[in-house]
């Protein structure tokens, strides 16, 4: 709290949330990975001075983790409650994040305390219930189901989040724009950056239509401006920071990258 987070809303969600906060319903925002979500989702929660509780779902990730664990410390048991328990008492921002990676056991025990007496029975701690404070809020995020590891969210569950938002990558010129935030260009490299931007569009193009595999984030081209502005040459920025990553996936792959940014940056 208190630090400011820089955020280009270039498709106006920090308003929808803010009214939904006011309204008093939960948010849940959709997209691709790298396209600024969490970085929205704390700017929300620094409007509003708020505490953010956050939780990275995975396969790994275990009801404990929300609820809470019972710990023996000098032979006496004691609970220590979960980060969803903790939000839920102060009354801050529960952060959902990669929500349909979640396993079901997981989600069910969420799905309690979401619904409308958002209230959650400890059979942890021998039934205790917790009643969340007035101000608690929470924002979930989710990835299109042809990421790995992402399921279908349950109907029931997804009811819970009423306010939906669909976050995309930004057009060519904002997104210009969210890198002169994090990099300061100057003259010398902005046409390199903006052929970066191009590359980057064209990749997730690709990977929308399941052509490739990968599909570059904000995060890259954002890496892209830094490691140019270093003093690597534009082509071998683009080498390292796109094309190289699809050499996993075997020579083909990473051929058609390379004819790309070649097409682009010229050999």
């Amino acid at each position: 709290m208190g630090v400011e987070v820089n955020y280009l809303d270039w498709n106006n969600a920090l308003p929808i949330l803010n009214k939904a906060h006011e309204a008093g319903l939960f948010s849940i925002i959709i997209g691709p990975k790298g396209t600024g979500k969490t970085t929205l989702v704390r700017k929300f929660a620094s409007h509003y001075s708020k505490e953010l509780y956050s939780v990275n779902f995975s396969l790994r990730t275990r009801e404990s983790h929300l609820v809470g664990t019972n710990t023996i410390d000098n032979g006496e048991i004691s609970f220590v409650e979960g980060i969803l328990v903790r939000s839920m008492r102060s009354g801050g921002l529960l952060y959902l994040d990669e929500l349909n990676a979640a396993e079901a056991d997981v989600l069910l025990r969420l799905d309690e305390a979401l619904d409308d007496r958002r209230q959650l029975v400890l059979k942890e701690a021998e039934g205790q219930i917790i009643n969340a404070d007035a101000n608690w809020s929470v924002v979930a995020t989710i990835n299109p189901l042809s990421h790995v590891g992402t399921k279908e969210l349950p109907p029931q569950l997804l009811s819970r989040f009423p306010v939906r938002l669909r976050l995309e990558y930004p057009p060519e010129d904002v997104e210009l724009e969210i890198v002169k935030r994090h990099v300061e260009l100057d003259n010398s490299n902005l046409d390199a950056v903006r052929n970066a931007i191009r590359l980057a569009k064209n990749l997730r193009e690709a990977a929308a239509v399941e052509e490739l595999y990968y599909s570059p984030s904000l995060r890259e081209t954002i890496a892209y401006s830094k490691i140019l502005k270093s003093g690597l040459s534009a082509r071998e920025s683009a080498e390292v920071v796109y094309a190289n990553a699809y050499d996993q996936w075997g020579q083909v792959e990473y051929r058609k990258v390379m004819d790309m940014v070649t097409s682009i940056f010229g050999t």
